[in-house]
């Protein structure tokens, strides 16, 4: 220690001080780049979990399909599953929370900048791990859920034929087990910095009750992501040391239950369903009150709809087990809790309707991708509520009635929530506003895409078309609108080239935007577009629920908003331009240390799964070592 002390007393272990150019991006911990690094790797991953899908219906576009093998195929929606759940819409979601927590609540930053560094390359690493199993073997192929002993057991493994013979490949579950767990630890550190911030790096004058409802969600899903990762990682364990060290934690064999896998999974995997589109209604509930020109209709009962929705998510678990063969008490309890967690779901879409009532509506690109998760949402609710009654769902099950279910969730809701939440912020992110002539045609085309894509599920489910299966034989009435799915996913995917042409075209061509082009109502659209990186020249005090649209407007006799004669944004002073250390205001400085301590995680990872115990020490040195740097950092950069 007292050599450390010396080392960095001589200034071996120095921050970096650059904060533009490449190499910044390696190195900062300002919360705003660090969003648009978890936006965009998301984003680099949904085309990825995009790809899979077209190939997937590519495969089944007809009777009889052989574009892909069953291996392949297996191996294809395994990870489609995996991506799209923990690669896409988790990270999306953090991708928000990064950028916009500190700007909607008045702080500079979040509590630990190091940590969140750390987070984004935690997850980084995580998927590419994760990715790189289709070089080694071939990707996870038990499905998302895991389910054992299909996943556990040497007899169901995916057997390859080589010129030396016949070898299991024994390793891809390996990759889902082990990458999870690194994702896990992402999870877990966004999730205590958030909390942190939001309880205690509020503006002065910023009650729980006065929180835009973005936050609230984001503090509920925080929470959840805190209770429930812990679940997984002990499942995840167990199933490692199954796979390789011949456990018997699921092997029924050796005594153990695969029914356990079930039961964690799935105590984990439906507060995650919330953890998926909480974000969403979070945005949705920004958005809809700034198009309308209205406050949000029931702002308390939005709130603590999200929390009981979070609260009542750890009692529905076992629904996704009817047929598992549980018992009527059990079914029972679960079909009934079931129906109630419906509840606080209607309160919420019955106020975002009627926050829509009568109010003086602008269709902007953000308001049509609000407005298709609300209709969305509902039909993915509804189909959801079929699954609580417990003989309705003995014959949905393995159908492809399921597949519609969640899709209509989880993209319908959460991506459809999500891209409104890019449409809605851009502006602030990159200072520019999207085309909206393209933005309408992306929707459209999505929206059009979405239903003819994951409509026809509805039908072939309760037709009995079995999910995970890669062929269909013809004469069961599965060829029309197996055909008319595999359109709409093409169309989805037109949509999205569509969004890229407008993303990056905007970037350089868009139509300034100024600090507050959409006339909204929180505090980050008080700063200039794009926000410097010091956000507040000083921290705002505030007074209303909707501090920003009451510093704009007041209420003539009939209680009609009426612009006050100062107020609003930012307006340009000396102050603009200048950097928080030239303003004297302290910032954290760039450290690259949280990225040299998240390389060693997958090096750990392979070493444990290929057992080459030289790489595992030599990933837990690197671990070790970026943390000892990272904790023996100086306090401030020096003066020159």
């Amino acid at each position: 220690m007292a050599i450390a002390a010396q080392v960095m007393k001589r200034g071996a272990l120095r921050r970096p001080t650059a904060t533009r150019g490449l190499m910044s991006w390696f190195t900062t911990v300002d919360h705003k780049r660090i969003g648009i690094l978890y936006g965009t790797t998301a984003f680099m991953f949904f085309l990825l979990g995009g790809i899979e899908a077209l190939v997937i219906r590519v495969q089944l576009a007809r009777p009889n399909g052989e574009f892909v093998s069953a291996d392949l195929y297996n191996q294809l929606f395994t990870t489609h599953g995996v991506t799209m759940i923990f690669l896409v819409v988790m990270p999306f979601g953090a991708a928000f929370f990064n950028y916009f927590i500190p700007l909607m609540i008045g702080a500079r930053d979040v509590a630990f900048p190091r940590l969140n560094a750390f987070s984004y390359w935690i997850f980084l690493f995580g998927g590419l791990f994760i990715y790189s199993s289709w070089f080694l073997g071939g990707a996870p192929d038990s499905g998302w859920f895991n389910y054992a002993p299909l996943s556990t057991d040497p007899r169901f493994a995916t057997e390859l034929f080589t010129d030396t013979g016949r070898v299991a490949a024994q390793h891809r579950v390996d990759f889902y087990l082990l990458g999870l767990q690194i994702l896990g630890i992402a999870s877990m550190m966004s999730a205590a910095n958030f909390i942190v911030t939001i309880l205690n790096m509020r503006a002065p004058g910023m009650t729980l009750l006065r929180l835009p409802v973005f936050i609230w969600m984001t503090l509920v899903v925080s929470f959840l992501l805190l209770f429930a990762m812990p679940v997984i990682a002990v499942a995840l364990f167990q199933g490692m040391f199954d796979s390789l060290f011949g456990a018997n934690f699921f092997n029924v064999a050796g005594g153990g239950d695969p029914l356990l896998w079930q039961h964690m999974f799935w105590i984990f995997g439906h507060p995650e369903v919330y953890i998926l589109i909480l974000p969403a209604m979070g945005i949705v509930s920004e958005v809809l009150p700034v198009f309308s020109r209205k406050p949000l209709f029931g702002y308390a009962a939005i709130v603590f709809s999200g929390i009981a929705i979070g609260f009542m998510g750890w009692g529905v678990w076992a629904h996704h087990m009817f047929a598992a063969g549980l018992g009527p008490v059990a079914n029972a309890a679960f079909g009934i809790s079931t129906m109630f967690i419906a509840v606080p779901t209607g309160v919420k879409i019955f106020n975002w309707l009627a926050t829509l009532w009568q109010g003086s509506i602008r269709f902007a690109t953000p308001l049509l991708f609000s407005i298709g998760f609300v209709s969305m949402f509902i039909i993915g609710g509804l189909s959801g509520v079929t699954h609580a009654i417990v003989v309705h769902d003995y014959q949905q099950t393995d159908t492809y009635y399921i597949v519609a279910h969640f899709h209509y969730v989880l993209f319908g809701g959460a991506i459809f929530g999500l891209f409104s939440g890019v449409y809605y912020w851009y502006p602030k992110i990159y200072g520019r506003l999207m085309n909206e002539g393209m933005g309408k045609l992306h929707f459209w085309l999505m929206f059009i895409g979405f239903n003819l894509a994951f409509g026809p599920f509805h039908i072939l489910g309760l037709q009995g078309m079995p999910r995970r299966t890669y062929q269909f034989y013809p004469g069961y009435g599965f060829d029309f609108w197996n055909m008319v799915s595999t359109v709409g996913a093409f169309t989805i995917a037109v949509s999205t080239a569509v969004f890229m042409v407008n993303f990056a075209r905007s970037k350089k061509n868009g139509k300034k935007a100024g600090a507050d082009p959409w006339d909204a109502r929180t505090l980050e659209w008080t700063m200039p577009s794009p926000p410097p990186d010091y956000n507040f020249l000083e921290i705002p005090r505030v007074h209303h629920r909707d501090d920003f649209w009451h510093r704009k407007y007041s209420e003539d006799q009939k209680g009609r908003p009426v612009p006050v004669p100062v107020g609003g944004a930012e307006t340009p002073t000396e102050a603009e331009g200048k950097t928080a250390h030239e303003l004297g205001i302290h910032m954290p400085d760039p450290s690259y240390w949280p990225l040299v301590a998240a390389i060693g995680l997958p090096l750990m990872a392979y070493g444990v799964m290929y057992k080459m115990w030289w790489l595992l020490g030599a990933g837990a040195v690197i671990l070790v070592m970026g943390l000892y740097g990272w904790v023996l950092e100086p306090a401030s950069e020096e003066e020159h």
